[in-house]
């Protein structure tokens, strides 16, 4: 019997000793086989105590690392799963019993291409800790400086590609039998998911460009620390990083005898979140108290320690805009902007009328907004809009489900150091300041000023299109002598037509030009403080629109 199928007889084995075999109500395909219930043994008196979420949390704690955080991703389809299995899912845990020091050494010396004596002063073969990855080993540089060293376990990229494969076949079963639900589950994409979070934390260079990255984002921060990479002792099987001391964040009793002001900590974890999105485009996405640290030297002005930068979230610039627009219409309960944001970044189908999906989105929005804003989550509102995203049968991109996981996250902890923190409240100010400045007319200059070089290569090509659309215009009044009056006025529709374009064009051309001379600042001659040649540019491109709507 080959190696797949003993794995796959040992996943048998303990899917049914959690007793999991209700699962087969959600296989329409599989059904059939519920009469081999009888055949199980009854379950130990613990584990038929346990809800269903709690048994399939401890069978994939049990199956190993990879269904580890097989179930760690499908706890994100918040969206999709009953409310009480995605609860238990978001409980697992990936520690795992650590490999010996020995191997550890060995790896690391196979990796920096020197004996362990030589790289550091001192190194502890007992690990710090232990994951399905890889574990941390205490050290000191021959400098003196404490650091931590995190190593690949031996093997783990073959283990991974066999589990993979295996989830592949897995998950094409469940498609083949579980109809719609497969639709709406996706069980294809999650696992394609999965392989993408893998591939990324088996490359410890890419974690330590991560960290890099966000420490460059905070440095100075008063609000959040990040240790330091450290280069010559890292590749791509090792990261060696600054160690840092702190307060796991759901540790109240730790923070409290530190005496640290818990309601200012919570505000902050709530304004750094929507910071590392919409300041940065960049944010840690795998943000449980066990990553995020509380500095416990900091009393008057805590701040938080980020860890373990495996995971890191970005948006595309469209996407991100639409959110933000999104999260400050529901702020402002504009439902019908929220709908047509919607529409606009093509979370929902164009075919879907405005009005059916304001009524929609109040009905989801409303409920929230009759409470305390101290009991409001965002987190819950952005679910729910998911939920009724996939009403409509869209699928929600993976960057959205991470960004969402995260939120959830974020909340989750902010509520356990301050139970009454007004997320909304705090949000609002944050998120209106990033908006001005990431999508104002500054933000609008800058972005001009980058793209002006390119802008200004293209410029010559623009009398080109000019003459190609007047030339067009010219023939199509030529082939206007038609004998048919059907098709004489058809004609003179596709004349109209194309002179509306043409004026378009000339206004959008003049357009572009004002955007530049305002970008380039030029000089000469100002009439009210604005460049004259402004002001030409700007008055043409109006009077070619105008010309162009009178075309209509």
């Amino acid at each position: 019997m080959s190696r797949a199928a003993f794995r796959l007889l040992g996943i048998g084995t303990t899917l049914a000793r959690y007793r999991l075999d209700d699962m087969l109500d959600l296989l329409p395909g599989l059904r059939a086989l519920r009469f081999a219930r009888g055949l199980l043994p009854k379950p130990r008196g613990d584990i038929g105590l346990l809800s269903r979420g709690a048994r399939l949390r401890l069978a994939l704690q049990e199956l190993g690392p990879l269904f580890v955080k097989f179930g760690q991703i499908l706890s994100t389809r918040r969206d999709l799963l009953p409310e009480d299995i995605a609860e238990e899912l978001s409980l697992l845990q990936d520690r795992v019993a650590p490999f010996p020091g020995i191997e550890a050494r060995r790896a690391i010396e196979h990796e920096l291409g020197r004996p362990i004596d030589v790289l550091f002063r001192r190194f502890d073969a007992e690990p710090l800790a232990s994951a399905s990855i890889a574990q941390v080993h205490a050290a000191e540089l021959p400098d003196g400086s404490e650091v931590v060293v995190k190593v690949l376990r031996p093997g783990v990229e073959a283990r991974i590609e066999s589990d993979l494969r295996l989830l592949k076949a897995l998950a094409a079963l469940f498609e083949r039998h579980a109809g719609h639900r497969a639709d709406k589950l996706q069980p294809r994409e999650i696992v394609a998911e999965l392989e993408r979070t893998l591939r990324a934390e088996v490359d410890l260079q890419r974690e330590g460009a991560n960290a890099s990255q966000l420490r460059r984002n905070f440095e100075g921060s008063p609000d959040l620390y990040v240790p330091r990479v450290h280069w010559d002792w890292s590749k791509s099987r090792v990261l060696t990083l600054e160690r840092v001391y702190g307060i796991p964040s759901d540790d109240l009793e730790a923070i409290a005898g530190a005496g640290i002001d818990r309601v200012k900590l919570a505000e902050k974890g709530v304004r750094l979140f929507y910071t590392q999105v919409f300041r940065d485009n960049f944010f840690h996405a795998d943000a449980h108290p066990g990553n995020i640290w509380v500095d416990a030297t900091r009393r008057e002005e805590p701040r938080f320690i980020a860890l373990d930068f495996g995971i890191m979230g970005t948006l595309p610039d469209a996407d991100l805009r639409h959110l933000a627009e999104n999260f400050r219409a529901m702020f402002e309960r504009d439902y019908r902007r929220v709908a047509e944001l919607h529409i606009e970044a093509g979370w929902m189908p164009r075919h879907v009328r405005i009005d059916e999906l304001e009524a929609a989105v109040r009905s989801v929005c409303e409920p929230y907004f009759t409470r305390p804003l101290a009991e409001i989550s965002i987190g819950e509102v952005v679910v729910k809009m998911f939920r009724l995203a996939h009403r409509y049968e869209l699928t929600i991109q993976p960057q959205l489900l991470l960004l969402q996981k995260t939120l959830l996250n974020i909340e989750g902890v902010g509520r356990l150091l301050h139970p009454k923190l007004d997320i909304w409240a705090v949000a609002q100010p944050v998120l209106n300041e990033l908006m001005r400045t990431r999508f104002g007319a500054n933000a609008l200059r800058e972005r001009l000023r980058a793209r002006l070089p390119e802008m200004l290569d293209e410029a010559p090509q623009l009398p080109r299109l000019l003459y190609a659309w007047l030339r067009q215009a010219a023939e199509g009044e030529a082939r206007s002598h038609i004998r048919s009056e059907d098709l004489r006025r058809l004609a003179e529709v596709s004349e109209r037509g194309q002179r509306r374009v043409v004026w378009a064009v000339i206004g959008a051309a003049l357009l572009i030009a004002a955007t530049l001379l305002y970008a380039l600042e030029s000089g000469g001659a100002r009439w009210f403080g604005i460049p004259a040649g402004q002001w030409i540019a700007l008055v043409g491109g109006v009077m070619a629109f105008l010309a162009a709507l009178r075309q209509r």
